[in-house]
Order: C-alpha cells, then structure tokens, then sequence
C-alpha cells in the first residue's frame, strides 16, 4: 500500500534525507516541506504500466474493425438500392382543369380558331395575287416580244420592193462592182432580223407559203409544183410576211 506523506515536525532538528535544515532559524520562518515517495514498483505496478502502454496503443491504431463495419453497412445498403422493383412504374395522373380555367381559356380557344381562319384567307389571298402576278408577268412579255416582232416585220415588209428590185437586177447582171457589194450587204443584214427568202423554181406548191398566179399541166411533174417564180416569198421567223408569186404545173 502506498503511504500517504508525513509533514516534518516543525519543532525537530537534525538533517532530513533530500534536504537539510539549520537549528539555529528563528520561530518566525515557515519549516520546509519533505515530501518523500517509499512506494515500491512491483508486479502490480508494471502490469498497471502495461495496461496503459496498451491503450494509448490501442487509441492511436486506426478503427480498422469500425471501417470494416462500416463498408459492410454501406455495401448492404447499396444492395437493397438496387433491388429493382417489380410492377408499373408509378406515373403522376395530370391535374384536371378546373371548371373556372375551363371557362377563362373558353374565350381565349375563340379568338385563336379565329386568327387561324383568317390566317388561312389571307394565305389564300396571297397565293392568288401571286399566280396572277406570275400570270401578268408571261403576258406582258409575250406580248412585248409580240410587239417587237410586228414592228421588225413592218420595217422589212416596208424594204421587200427593194430587194425584189435587187432580185431582178441580179437576174439581168448588173449587181456588180460596188453596187453588188451593197446589195449583198443589204440582204445580209437584213438576215441578222430573222428575214429569210424562199420561192425556187421546182418547189413543191404550198398554197399557204406560195400564190399562184398561171396555172398548166405538164407530164414531166408528178404533183402541183412550181414552175416558175415571178416574185420571192418572206418570212420573219415563222411568221409570213409575203407569200411568193409563181406559177404552177399540174401532172396530166
């Protein structure tokens, strides 16, 4: 057992182990204090010192069975999570309209089936006002290039004389010289207008292109043909400016 420490007498001479005192101090000055400590180390104290080795080890040691529980705790608890769960999936029902926003949106579905109504008009209305501007447009340039024609066609129909004239000095030989280099230019450039002659003799007669003026049979052809040609024919394009004057031959 361990003994509990005894204070010095004050009233006691005499040297004390761990420390001395003088004889000859007054009454007034406070005794020193001796504390002295005769507990043995045995058995019981060692594995006292052992025990307590053993817990601050202990404390200091990671919780390695606490996280091993607590891993084992986690993985249950991810296992219950996955379990899929059987039946339909539960799907929230939509609210149902109330009788009051029923009749609030009442005037507002109104006022849209009207718009769409007239969206629609007016689409309409933009289709056919395209399709006759369209229209318009083909019209006016076909009648433009109408136009154009008939005033090309009454210019050259105004210069035929002159080549007729032409046509009957080149028969007799006197478009030579110069006079002839005017002449072929004249037809030349005429031609670039889209004028064209025709009317030879030994044509097949076409009462729509040739106007016949003589008429004889003959045992050398075997249909109407043409003979002889008094006057050429022109033509702009595909338009008739002039048929051709001829005479014509019937087989016997």
């Amino acid at each position: 057992m361990t003994e509990k420490p005894r204070a010095a007498d004050p009233g006691s001479t005499g040297s004390a182990p761990g420390g001395s005192a003088t004889a000859g101090k007054g009454a007034g000055e406070e005794p020193r204090v001796v504390i002295r400590d005769k507990r043995k180390i045995g058995k019981t104290t060692e594995q006292q010192v052992t025990d307590t080795s053993a817990a601050d080890a202990a404390a200091d040691a990671p919780a390695e069975g606490l996280v091993e529980d607590a891993e084992v705790v986690v993985d249950e608890i991810e296992g219950e999570a996955e379990v899929p769960v059987s039946g339909p999936p539960v799907v929230d029902a939509p609210a149902q309209p109330s009788e009051e926003a029923a009749a609030a949106n009442a005037p507002l579905g109104a006022e849209l089936e009207s718009l769409r109504a007239e969206l629609d008009e007016r689409t309409r209305d933009v289709q056919r006002v395209s399709a006759e501007y369209a229209n318009y447009r083909k019209r006016v340039d076909r009648d433009r290039s109408l136009v154009q024609e008939q005033a090309t066609g009454t210019v050259l129909t105004a210069l035929l004389p002159i080549l007729d004239d032409l046509d009957r000095a080149r028969e007799h030989g006197d478009l030579v010289g110069p006079f002839g280099s005017v002449a072929d230019q004249l037809t030349a450039a005429l031609g670039k207008f889209g004028l064209t002659a025709f009317g030879e003799q030994g044509d097949p007669f076409d009462p729509t292109r040739h106007e016949a003026v003589a008429h004889q049979t003959s045992a050398d052809v075997t249909e109407p043909t043409c003979v002889q040609v008094m006057r050429r024919g022109y033509q702009l394009g595909e338009r008739l400016l002039r048929p051709a004057l001829v005479a014509v031959a019937d087989p016997e």
